[in-house]
């Protein structure tokens, strides 16, 4: 039988905000609580930096030594730690909880999820409905769907038994310092075990155990490139004498 408690995904003595997961069977049933922990855990006000060309919504909390960077938007409710990077056209549609130490970067936009201390969604991610665990990170274009074209519940196969979640937008849960390579597309419903890491280029959907390594493998084909009728090579007067 598969664990799927938090503890078997993330370390919670790293997590500042360990009671959230408190009476959690399965790490996914914590998403829809998300929202109304931080808002009840919210202090509205900015401790860091801010940056002139940022947009700061109401119900955001912004801690110690975080820089927000031009052009960054942040909605509420919204609570970010401390020494985090929010860089320049990143948008935080609300519903976001932020640990320590992370970054959030350049067109990336993220709602509704929970980013542990020192993990990164820092070139052109999408995050929706989501975990991750301390150190978790994703290349750039990595793109996490948390909604099925069916819009039905998401469901996971795990042992070959088919579990329905019960949520209708689920993204990813993603254990502690597990890696997504570049332009990988994360279905709904993906569970990856911690330091885990995922190819370049994959598409990924289910669960997947903790230490692995999940590959593409795909076939290349080099042949000799012919001349070309009307290239610049053929047009090309030839060498007199």
């Amino acid at each position: 039988m598969v664990d799927l408690r938090p503890e078997s995904f993330f370390d919670l003595s790293e997590c500042t905000f360990s009671d959230l997961f408190a009476g959690i069977d399965r790490a996914w049933d914590v998403i829809p609580k998300i929202e109304s922990y931080v808002k009840s855990h919210l202090t509205p006000g900015v401790d860091g930096t801010v940056m002139e060309g940022a947009w700061i919504g109401a119900d955001v909390h912004v801690g110690e030594g975080t820089v927000v960077e031009p052009g960054a938007m942040i909605k509420g409710p919204t609570l970010i730690g401390n020494n985090c990077e929010i860089r320049q056209g990143a948008y935080i549609r609300g519903g976001v909880l932020v640990g320590d130490g992370v970054c959030i970067g350049h067109t990336s936009e993220v709602k509704n999820a929970v980013l542990m201390n020192a993990s990164q969604v820092p070139h052109f991610n999408y995050v929706g409905d989501s975990v991750f665990g301390v150190h978790a990170h994703l290349g750039a274009g990595v793109k996490i769907s948390n909604l099925k074209i069916t819009r039905d519940n998401v469901s996971i196969v795990i042992d070959g038994e088919k579990l329905d979640t019960g949520l209708r937008k689920f993204g990813v849960i993603l254990g502690d310092w597990v890696e997504i390579g570049c332009n990988a597309v994360c279905n709904p419903g993906t569970v990856i075990g911690p330091r885990s890491l995922v190819y370049p280029n994959t598409s990924v959907s289910g669960y997947y155990p903790a230490d692995v390594i999940v590959k593409l493998r795909q076939e290349t084909e080099v042949v000799a490139r012919l001349p070309r009728l009307g290239s610049r090579a053929m047009l090309s007067p030839k060498p007199l004498g």
